[in-house]
């Protein structure tokens, strides 16, 4: 627990490791977990810890309570009759979502219920991103007057450009599934199904080689951008380097060996 001129500030976002994942949770019901400068702060501090851990080769980000992030705390946000904020508007937030989405190790977003706004920001930039199927999204923003400006940079990469127009625009609320339908999800399932279906995925994240997971990330983003002709040059290049690297050798020994590679935690092997 923090302190504050002496008196204890209890953390808004929790961190624990087990079996190479990390999983970070923003702990705020009280407010639906919105973006307060606070919160922000320990998020931004816990991505960090989790990013430097060695141990950890997967993060997942969720929340408690019946929402995963409501967006910005509006109270923040107000301005004094002087004209200036009550705190920053933006504090960490450009950060941590660029944390999120650089980071080499894959982060699984398990969406604990509803998200609104800058909630949908995490959401985008987070590789995966599982929710229950009777979760509900809106990028209400055009509704209070403001503008969805800094998640849309992770947003409009993963929403078809006719959903993002109409969601974007109208401030319309809509269900998990056609969340799923328009790019913003991953997976919607059954509650009862959300930690089996991450824990599926956090599994198979486990026996992909850390660097391949990393230089994968990468390739998924970038090689669209790229001409066929540049996209085969730099990728042959890749492949090779990759064929000959320490991990690439070790993967291969390990599977004409019939054992598991050594990344793997022992958790994950059976």
């Amino acid at each position: 627990m923090r302190t504050d001129g002496g008196w204890p500030v209890e953390r808004l976002v929790h961190g624990e490791v087990s079996g190479g994942v990390a999983t970070i949770t923003l702990d705020s019901p009280r407010n639906r977990n919105a973006l307060s400068v606070r919160l922000l702060g320990d998020l931004e501090e816990r991505l960090n810890w989790a990013l430097a851990e060695e141990g950890v080769r997967v993060i997942v980000l969720t929340g408690t309570g019946p929402v995963f992030c409501s967006g910005a705390d509006l109270k923040e946000q107000r301005v004094t009759p002087r004209g200036a904020h009550e705190a920053p508007v933006t504090a960490s937030f450009p950060e941590i979502m660029s944390l999120i989405w650089e980071s080499p190790k894959p982060v699984v977003c398990r969406l604990n219920g509803t998200a609104r706004a800058g909630g949908l920001g995490l959401v985008a930039a987070c590789d995966f991103a599982i929710a229950p199927d009777s979760a509900s999204f809106a990028f209400s923003e055009v509704r209070l007057g403001v503008v969805p400006a800094m998640i849309s940079v992770t947003v409009l990469r993963r929403l078809d450009p006719r959903a993002a127009a109409e969601y974007l625009l109208t401030g319309e609320t809509f269900d998990a599934a056609r969340a799923r339908e328009i790019g913003l999800l991953t997976r919607a399932v059954p509650e009862e199904e959300l930690d089996a279906t991450v824990a599926h995925y956090t599994g198979m994240l486990l026996r992909g080689g850390p660097e391949s997971l990393a230089l994968t990330k990468q390739l998924v983003r970038t090689v669209p951008e790229l001409s066929v002709e540049e996209g085969m040059r730099q990728m042959a290049e890749l492949s090779a380097r990759r064929f000959t690297s320490a991990e690439g050798q070790e993967g291969i020994a390990a599977f004409m060996e019939k054992r598991p590679a050594s990344w793997i935690p022992a958790s994950e092997v059976g």
